[in-house]
């Protein structure tokens, strides 16, 4: 797909595709062959021999193939209509309870011996195009011929393609570019359907029948032998034949450890807080008022939640860490000079909602700031998810694409901080410092004049969305805004600058960026923002499906134009960053006043809390200015160390105590059980349901297994733009694992502490990085009222997750994968906002006892004072006054 094709806008469950062009007036098109299945909306289909198939021969209520396969096998194996037993057609697979009848006994298509003949016929397939091989083979359920070559894609019996415009798009393996006024014009097929289980048409083979399973074996050995048992080589075994300097094999990274000097003083204020509250609570409970017992109860009730929730609160702290990273050893082991860059491809993630709520502008510079970044300009990719499906945000985007044609190259050469342009031209600094260039003043003035015409433009069109027409939003070619009806509208999907075309005012190409709104109809769960970076995650690995994600929400923008450089020194370490699931950068805010009256700067958490947790297995994940592995996100387990009898430390208490660490599969999904990838654990690997798993798309199956990213380059342009469309739509995640095991994880407001929960228990470890100049950068809550509802939703996320079933009190023991105090950790986020009642209800029992005459604590005498520590030996006496 090349940048200029227009807005792609489609339904798969609707079977509709269209193209809408700036000037042009192209109308959806529609495969109305047919019946359409009752169950799912699809057409119903046609035999092979050309009739219309017919599920129930006593009713003919409409039935399409697939439906009626799952019917049988996972339903009541009986027709909706006239509930009579579904009977056993030719090529469909025998049921529990059918019927000999050897008229319709297929054995050839049932147990796939033409699939086996074929297989003697062309051999094995090539270990170099495995991976194209699993996304035009047998798993694409109507994506290839069944009997024809590699490269021969058909559509599927009984539905047309769908052909937009006059004639096909040539084949160019970019994507298309646009400004809303392209000329190119693509054909495309919306012919796979969201079922539980594959298409079985006859003839076809199917994922889990006995005698595929010999071939998949077959397949999954050459996979292994292409990507080493699922593991990323290591650089310098890859490059041992080129010589590297010694600074090149150095580590990327290093772990500082906090001089004893400061922290054993705090540990021994701890160890000694906690000898005085065990003699305290001993005292208070072994000395009750008899004559107030409710009161004291409570008050006991109290003290002790207090105690426990300040061991939870402290413990984590124990071993605190600083990192350092080293980017010029990363840029020498990977930007040799005279060779392509190395580093990883990196896709960025933005999340919008609310255009008026969320100002375009702001969201414009986190956009410019991202396309500026230092880093090779053909490893970046932006997705922007327009959740509200707002024309402002849509059209906000296309003035951002064109202003960063003049933004991008004036930052980059001379290396501006930030490149946010908003805060640049804001900062009240000598910005001549550092600046030996002749031109600059006179281009920054240029350029502050360009930036002020942009932000007229972004004005202009937020006054012009204040009022909404009452036929909704048209258009420039007349054509009706998709997004209309922000409740049910088509997904969309426009790729405005790319690799193929767009380039900047000095002739240099721009890093991708993706307008992407997801589909959404009424009846279907969508999940808030989990949803929508879920659906993110999908259609960038069927577009550019980078290894690593950094997602940021619409307010925070990136100040440090290294911060993903810094993130590639963990992630890309051969030591370590293979274990590595996330890189977590403290937030830190613009526009707070001097005295921080909201505390919007969270000085303990993410300058002590975050350090200590980081000496433990990683900190939390805290819902922005993260950078993610794309491989912990689909719930795969961690890579296995080397197997030797060392003994490593468990962090599961002060003293340290030892253990053997239990690691992890290399590769493997969670569930399956240890042990490498052969054998019976091969086995099972082969008998998982895939699709069952990720959702009935080929191509993005096929880019779970491609470890080191990147998209089949036989892959077309019309071909992905279809499985884009099709892994946004509302239904995509029924039946599956997204929002469960996979992704984002649902069943909280703040998705992100059980989003890092999930993957520390898996095993995986997490980074806190924190350069000296600040990653990232956002926008603070000004006022009173905003801070109080940011608040309210973190306590009101933290008590959903307190009673969810991955609450951290009872989830993830199996497999001793979670260290014991990263599990305070995430108790206690779970548990703080309960502290409130007993907060309150402590502050009221003076009050009470005033009124009542009563107290908590029983009379003590001069003597018993004196020796307080030794008091809960005394008995009480029943005369004295309270103290």
């Amino acid at each position: 797909m090349e940048a200029g094709a227009g807005l792609v806008a489609g339904s798969h469950n609707r079977n509709e595709l269209v193209l809408i062009r700036g000037h042009e007036d192209h109308k959806p098109a529609r495969a109305l062959s047919g019946q359409v299945c009752e169950i799912c909306g699809d057409e119903v289909g046609r035999t092979v021999a050309g009739d219309l198939f017919v599920a129930c021969n006593e009713c003919g209520f409409p039935v399409c193939r697939p439906c009626y396969e799952y019917e049988r096998r996972e339903g009541t194996q009986n027709c909706p209509q006239c509930k009579t037993r579904y009977k056993r057609l030719k090529g469909s697979p025998r049921v529990e309870g059918d019927e000999d009848e050897e008229d319709i006994d297929d054995l050839e298509h049932e147990f796939n011996i033409d699939d086996d003949k074929q297989l003697q016929q062309h051999g094995a397939l090539q270990n170099s195009h495995i991976t194209e091989a699993m996304l035009h083979g047998r798993m694409s359920y109507g994506r290839a011929s069944e009997d024809g070559g590699e490269g021969n894609t058909t559509p599927m019996v009984g539905i047309p393609p769908i052909i937009t415009g006059n004639r096909s798009m040539p084949v160019s393996g970019e994507f298309p570019m646009s400004a809303g006024h392209g000329h190119g014009d693509f054909s495309s097929s919306l012919h796979k359907r969201i079922h539980p289980y594959p298409i079985s048409e006859p003839g076809s083979a199917k994922w889990g029948d006995e005698k595929k399973e010999v071939s998949w074996k077959e397949r999954m050995d050459d996979w292994k032998s292409k990507q080493g048992v699922y593991g990323a080589a290591d650089p310098d075994d890859m490059d041992a034949d080129v010589p590297l300097n010694d600074e090149a094999r150095q580590p990327l990274s290093r772990k500082v450890s906090i001089a004893s000097s400061k922290v054993n003083p705090y540990r021994m204020v701890i160890i000694l807080r906690l000898f005085v509250l065990c003699v305290f609570l001993r005292y208070r409970i072994l000395n009750p008022v008899p004559e107030a017992i409710p009161l004291w109860l409570t008050s006991i009730v109290c003290e002790i939640w207090f105690a426990v929730s300040w061991i939870l609160d402290q413990f984590p702290k124990w071993y605190p860490i600083d990192r350092e990273t080293y980017l010029d050893r990363l840029s020498l082991r990977y930007e040799r000079e005279g060779e392509p860059s190395m580093l990883s491809p990196v896709d960025l993630f933005v999340s919008t909602v609310d255009p008026l709520k969320e100002p375009p502008l702001v969201t414009a510079n986190t956009v410019l700031s991202i396309l500026a970044v230092d880093y090779p300009v053909d490893k970046v990719s932006c997705y922007v998810s327009d959740d509200g499906a707002s024309m402002l945000s849509f059209e906000s985007l296309s003035e951002t694409a064109e202003f960063a044609r003049k933004w991008v190259p004036f930052c980059k050469k001379f290396s501006i901080e930030p490149r946010a342009p908003e805060f640049y031209f804001s900062r009240k600094v000598d910005y001549l410092k550092d600046k030996v260039q002749p031109t600059f003043v006179q281009e920054r003035r240029a350029m502050k004049r360009e930036y002020e015409e942009f932000k007229v433009r972004i004005n202009a069109l937020v006054s012009k969305a204040q009022k909404v027409p009452d036929e909704g939003w048209i258009m420039k070619d007349g054509t009706p805004w998709p997004g209309n009806n922000t409740r049910d509208h088509p997904g969309m999907i426009q790729v405005f600058l790319g690799h193929s075309g767009g380039l900047d005012t000095e002739g240099n190409e721009l890093p991708r960026l993706v307008y992407v709104s997801r589909e959404k109809r009424p009846g279907f769960q969508h999940h808030k923002k989990a949803g929508a970076m879920n659906a993110l995650i999908r259609v960038s690995a069927v577009l550019t499906n980078a290894p690593f994600m950094l997602n940021l929400d619409c307010d925070h923008y990136i100040n440090n134009s290294k911060a993903i450089r810094e993130s590639m020194c963990f992630l890309m370490d051969p030591q370590v960053g293979r274990k590595v699931c996330y890189v977590q950068f403290p937030q830190r805010f613009d526009g707070i006043d001097a005295h921080d009256r909201y505390a919007n700067r969270n000085t303990v958490f993410f300058d002590i809390n975050m350090k200590g947790l980081d000496g433990i297995q990683g900190p939390v994940y805290v819902g922005t200015g993260c950078v993610f592995r794309r491989q912990a996100l689909y719930g795969y387990n961690p890579p296995s160390g080397p197997k030797r009898p060392k003994m490593v430390t468990c962090d599961c208490c002060p003293c340290f105590g030892r253990k053997k660490r239990k690691g992890g599969k290399d590769g493997l999904p969670e569930g399956v059980a240890d042990g490498g990838m052969d054998g019976d654990k091969e086995q099972m690997m082969s008998q998982m349901n895939f699709e069952k798993r990720f959702g009935q798309s080929a191509a993005f199956v096929t880019s779970t297994f491609m470890e080191e990213g990147g998209v089949p380059p036989s892959s077309s342009p019309a071909a992905l733009l279809k499985e884009a469309i099709h892994v946004i739509s509302c239904g995509y995640e029924d039946k599956t694992d997204w929002g469960l095991e996979l992704g984002w994880i649902y069943g909280s407001i703040t998705e992100d502490i059980l989003t890092g929960f999930k993957m520390h228990c898996r095993g995986w470890r997490s980074i806190y990085c924190m350069p000296k100049l600040a990653a990232f950068k956002g926008s603070a809550p000004i006022n009173l009222s905003d801070r109080l509802n940011q608040v309210l939703r973190w306590a009101l996320g933290s008590v959903e997750i307190f009673f969810s079933r991955h609450s951290p009190l009872l989830y993830g023991y199996k497999g001793g994968n979670l260290k014991w105090l990263e599990r305070f950790a995430y108790i206690n986020t779970t548990i703080y906002p309960f502290t409130s009642l007993p907060l309150l209800a402590y502050c009221t029992l003076p009050a009470v006892c005033l009124l009542t005459g009563k107290f908590i604590m029983p009379p003590v005498s001069a003597e018993q004072l004196a020796t307080f520590p030794h008091s809960s030996s005394f008995p009480p006496k029943s005369t004295g006054s309270n103290v």
